[in-house]
């Protein structure tokens, strides 16, 4: 009996998938795209990126749900979600992507890009010399596995990188501090705040008006993590009272981003849309067909996620 790999993901071009995942599936596994499957009953694993809701009703067999990512805290919130193994991906070139990204953000304002751009806009030479990595202090809020791996990128750079964290963890050329007392001081001392952290019951909205009020004045803030630890209001004020210099943003509490946030329009904030770190299908493909095959098997998943905890 042939079973059946179903793929969903709107960003995400199924072909692609397809053709990196079949070399690595025996044939008794068929891919099909979830707007084309041909028979419900015989799909029994699920790749996926945000399916829209009732998504998993349709299939009643499943047996593994293997998130399209690292994130799958939205993933295990859903009300549909079938009693089955869950797995997120873990895929090196996502903490390279990552780390590059958070590097690029770190970098945009540490040169001061924004004033350029704004310069440009007004085509005005508006020289300002460049400060040295070491004098620009950079805190990375979650060192998770991802988070890890970007603080030590910025850290590699030069600028004095500070990490907090909920426990101690040794990353080179990075000043590790743990513990809710410690924030409040490290958000005081740092030129520019970068969020990895994960979403949980202890970091939604974490990232509030007092958060902001606590930021050095004149620091950046960039968010490659999740939208909901931040409160977007908050956020907003202190960026439009200039207590926030700029903002590098990849996520949001809502996604798409509304055409009518404030976001869009406000001075040195730039918006990428959910980006900073992607599967890539030829390196993710092996470990999707192994846990396929564990499942198939009976032997041990890669990645399983609690659903208690989300990770």
């Amino acid at each position: 009996m042939t079973d059946t790999l179903v793929f969903y993901s709107g960003p995400d071009p199924f072909e692609t998938w397809r053709d990196a995942l079949a070399p690595h599936l025996d044939d008794d596994v068929r891919i099909e795209n979830a707007d084309a499957v041909t028979d419900p009953d015989t799909v029994r694993f699920a790749l996926v990126w945000m399916p829209p809701e009732g998504f998993f009703d349709r299939f009643p067999n499943l047996e593994l749900v293997i998130n399209l990512g690292a994130g799958v805290d939205r993933l295990v919130a859903r009300g549909d979600l079938p009693d089955v193994p869950i797995t997120r991906l873990s895929d090196p070139e996502m903490g390279k992507m990552m780390a590059g990204f958070v590097l690029f953000a770190t970098l945009r304002h540490a040169r001061e890009i924004p004033h350029f751009e704004a310069a440009q806009a007004r085509r005005e030479w508006a020289y300002r010399h460049p400060r040295a990595a070491s004098e620009i202090s950079v805190a990375v809020l979650g060192l998770g596995e991802l988070g890890g791996l970007a603080a030590t990128e910025v850290a590699r750079q030069g600028f004095d990188t500070h990490g907090w964290a909920t426990r101690p963890r040794d990353l080179a050329g990075v000043t590790v501090h743990c513990g809710d007392d410690a924030l409040e001081n490290l958000l005081g001392q740092a030129d520019i705040v970068v969020s990895m952290l994960p979403l949980t019951p202890n970091t939604r909205r974490r990232l509030d008006g007092a958060a902001f009020a606590a930021m050095k004045p004149g620091a950046a803030f960039i968010n490659a993590s999740r939208g909901e630890v931040v409160d977007e209001d908050a956020l907003v004020a202190a960026l439009q009272s200039g207590h926030l210099s700029g903002a590098t943003l990849d996520v949001f509490e809502t996604e798409p981003l509304a055409p009518d946030h404030p976001l869009w329009t406000l001075p040195g904030v730039l918006i990428t849309p959910h980006l900073a770190s992607v599967a890539l299908p030829k390196s993710a493909a092996p470990q999707i067909a192994a846990n396929i095959k564990a499942v198939q098997s009976g032997g041990a998943l890669i990645n399983q996620v609690s659903r208690l905890h989300g990770y």
